[in-house]
């Protein structure tokens, strides 16, 4: 597409993406359905430049709202703000007067500027984070405005990640071992992994190092019954079918029939036949209470912010508020109640958010030990995560929690709290 046309589209897709109707993820790919001319490297062009904006959303809009105009002109230097990467292309499309606005732009003393306009955050989110990370604050900025590596889980039913790593090297491939997981593989870049053979075998998923951790500290084992009580795609579950080596049975329950119907191919590639995934209406549905102490393992990777994911989904800290994410917090400790209900004695719940707040996780946790005395004991991670052949066990923990985060442990931010039943 000429370069002149390509910039409207920018616009266009800008202007679509900062109403905040829909995930950015999801207004990019309806975009692309109405633009069937645009060729691969005109959409990860477009794509990339979305994302980028919405990483640096607030100093963007500072430095386009700097000349007057209205909200097309504000939208449209949006869009050269996010080519500022690609002067082959934005040349061709630009004329003398935003030439020198862009130059005037990159003249700018960013250092200067205040917080906000640096660290690109809403305040529900920027306030907890410095109080609790302090001099870490900044490195964590960095690495969440930074794109998320691929990372992929061998499927250990099928394969061991020696063998999947030489056929991914083989093939031309950039690939290495992750650092923690002993099922992980990150590969630079962004290819196309869904045409390849180890993908199409079923030997490999996409799953973030952290997300792999969260299934590993479960510590699923042949023969148990295991529910997956938030499964949405259900990238956990499947690692936890292959934990059980496709024995006992494993349920995968969520509310959204649209997110377990995404399971059904990714089930068919793994191999896996003890999944049984099952829609409920909410936490307290009669196919959840039948369960009631029979469970052995109960993985609740509850509804939450995000805030773990801005890497991926930088979107979210603009779709959300300090209201709602107050709002969420009573509708975790529910699930958490009523999926401990299903954990037989001497069984294994763990609960778990991809929130860097303290409010979502150990706020949640320590609510949960104070309502659960007596009936539930707290399990330390690292001994969880040692007994998976995790490496480096004692630094994804805090006190006796699972707790990444991006800038220390290249992983989306996670928590996890272990229980065990009396």
């Amino acid at each position: 597409m000429h370069p002149t046309a390509l910039l409207e589209a920018q616009t266009e897709l800008v202007h679509r993406a900062l109403r905040f109707e829909h995930p950015a993820d999801r207004v990019v790919a309806d975009f692309f359905r109405e633009q069937r001319a645009l060729g691969t490297r005109d959409r990860h062009l477009l794509a990339d430049g979305v994302f980028a904006l919405l990483r640096k959303l607030p100093l963007w809009r500072h430095l386009a709202s700097s000349a007057n105009g209205g909200r097309g002109e504000v939208e449209r230097r949006l869009a050269l703000l996010v080519w500022q990467g690609n002067a082959g292309v934005l040349n061709a499309a630009i004329d003398e007067r935003e030439r020198d606005w862009l130059a005037r732009c990159r003249a700018f003393d960013l250092a200067a500027l205040p917080d906000r306009l640096r660290h690109n955050l809403p305040d529900w989110l920027a306030v907890p984070l410095q109080e609790r990370l302090g001099d870490e604050f900044w490195a964590w900025v960095d690495a969440v405005d930074a794109p998320a590596p691929l990372d992929l889980r061998v499927n250990a039913l099928k394969a061991d990640r020696d063998e999947v790593l030489e056929r991914l090297r083989s093939a031309g491939f950039d690939a290495a071992a992750t650092p923690y997981s002993p099922l992980g593989i990150r590969v630079a870049g962004k290819p196309a992994l869904q045409k390849t053979d180890v993908f199409e075998e079923g030997l490999v998923e996409v799953q973030d190092e952290g997300s792999q951790l969260l299934a590993l500290v479960a510590g699923a084992k042949r023969g148990e019954m295991v529910v997956d009580f938030c499964a949405g795609a259900g990238g956990k579950t499947l690692a936890l079918g292959a934990q059980m080596r496709n024995t006992g049975r494993l349920y995968a329950f969520d509310i959204s029939g649209h997110r377990l119907a995404a399971l059904k191919p990714r089930l068919q590639r793994s191999g896996l036949a003890n999944v049984h995934p099952a829609q409920i209406a909410h936490e307290r549905d009669d196919r959840v209470k039948r369960l009631a102490g029979k469970i052995d393992r109960v993985l609740v990777d509850a509804p939450c912010s995000g805030s773990g994911t801005l890497r991926r989904n930088p979107d979210l800290k603009w779709r959300q508020s300090a209201e709602s994410v107050s709002a969420l917090v009573p509708t975790q400790g529910a699930i958490l109640a009523a999926a401990s209900r299903l954990v037989k004695p001497g069984g294994r719940l763990v609960y778990a958010t991809c929130s860097v707040l303290d409010a979502e996780g150990e706020s949640v946790a320590r609510e949960f030990d104070a309502l659960g005395a007596g009936q539930f004991e707290r399990l330390p991670a690292q001994e969880a995560l040692e007994r998976s052949r995790v490496t480096d066990a004692g630094s994804l923990v805090s006190g006796q929690d699972l707790r990444l985060w991006t800038h220390r442990h290249g992983t989306d931010g996670f928590f996890a709290a272990i229980w065990q039943r009396h």
